[in-house]
């Protein structure tokens, strides 16, 4: 999700009233309808849509980024829409899941997963230093990289007491590598003949972002989405005992403070929300008459939070990380990609 500086933060306190938000969220709202009618126009063409509406609000919010920097008039809205809004869609898919795919899973993937999250840690911080990054730049993009992106490089830099221009560069490059995984994901998939499920597992090892996954899987269909949204939830959840470590290794007064300030990022409230969904439609609690509904809006929320995720992607701030951090958050990637391919041929559930 696009992160906003501290004086981004400060302005939309300063906004008391939810007529701020407006502007931004129409401007989200704008970008969805054209990524629709895109998608419509593919469906026309050739009878399917090549590129889902998801992808290409990702697309056309980046690329209205590149030509125009929203001023402080639009950023609270933009912030809602990538933040807010995306939690609530998250929620509402928790009542799209099967939880019989999420049984015949099995325990094996959701140990396969903490494994793959802790190697990947170890493989990315490994290769920061290798070439030469400062501890603590070389933690933040293991534990963006293998966690959750932005949302993990926020709870670990105060942990750490990394640097402003370390989290820069290291959110930036999630922002734009993750758009990258997005498009290129499913070709890859379709080159590796990969089912659904499987492809669902992929999608949510390697995805930086939780709306970034529910992009990349969107081709492969709804149970694709299922379990990648449940995958990448679970990685989520390592944030917690990462930062806990992270924490007792720093030794000092300050960091616990930080630790404490973090604390709440920890289990975010969207993950409680999802898996009350996921109870209550494994419970029938539901009624089959609002299932629809749901999965409807949760599609539309998700795709606006898509265009906002766009609108926060700056590619210009890449260039300016240098050389090393290009190196090592790419190889760290490609680590990752080995790593859930490897578990991929473990489970039950196959490549194929």
């Amino acid at each position: 999700m696009p992160r906003l500086d501290v004086r981004s933060y400060r302005r939309v306190a300063r906004f008391s009233d939810a007529g701020a938000f407006v502007p931004g969220i129409l401007l989200c709202v704008a970008i969805t309808a054209a990524s629709s009618a895109v998608q419509a126009v593919e469906v026309r063409l050739w009878g399917r849509a090549w590129i889902e509406a998801l992808v290409i609000a990702i697309l056309l919010g980046t690329a209205v980024r590149s030509v125009w920097r929203p001023g402080a008039r639009w950023t609270p809205g933009i912030h809602v829409s990538a933040k807010t809004l995306l939690e609530i869609a998250i929620v509402l898919l928790g009542a799209s899941v099967s939880v019989g795919m999420i049984r015949r899973a099995g325990v094996g993937l959701l140990a396969g997963i903490v494994v793959v999250v802790f190697l990947a840690i170890a493989l990315s911080y490994g290769l920061g230093r290798a070439f030469g990054l400062p501890r603590r730049m070389a933690t933040l993009i293991a534990c963006g990289n293998s966690i959750c992106g932005n949302s993990a490089i926020a709870a670990v830099a105060p942990v750490i007491g990394a640097r402003s221009d370390d989290v820069g560069a290291s959110i930036a490059f999630t922002a734009v590598l993750g758009v990258a995984v997005v498009l290129l994901l499913p070709l890859l998939a379709a080159a590796l003949h990969l089912h659904a499920q499987a492809f669902g597992v992929l999608a949510g090892l390697t995805v930086y972002a939780v709306p970034q996954v529910l992009a990349a899987a969107a081709p492969a269909g709804a149970a694709a989405v299922q379990i990648g949204t449940y995958v990448k939830l679970v990685r989520v959840l390592t944030l917690g005992p990462v930062v806990l470590a992270l924490s007792l290794l720093a030794r000092r007064a300050d960091d616990r403070g930080a630790l404490r300030a973090s604390f709440g990022q920890l289990v975010p409230w969207f993950i409680v929300g999802f898996i009350a969904m996921l109870s209550a439609r494994a419970f029938d609690l539901i009624p089959q008459l609002l299932l629809r509904p749901i999965a409807v809006a949760s599609t539309w929320l998700t795709v606006i939070s898509m265009a906002a995720l766009g609108l926060g992607v700056d590619v210009r701030a890449v260039a300016r990380a240098g050389p090393r951090v290009t190196a090592v958050v790419t190889l760290s990637l490609v680590g990752l990609g080995v790593l859930a391919w490897t578990l991929l041929t473990l489970l039950p559930i196959g490549t194929r």
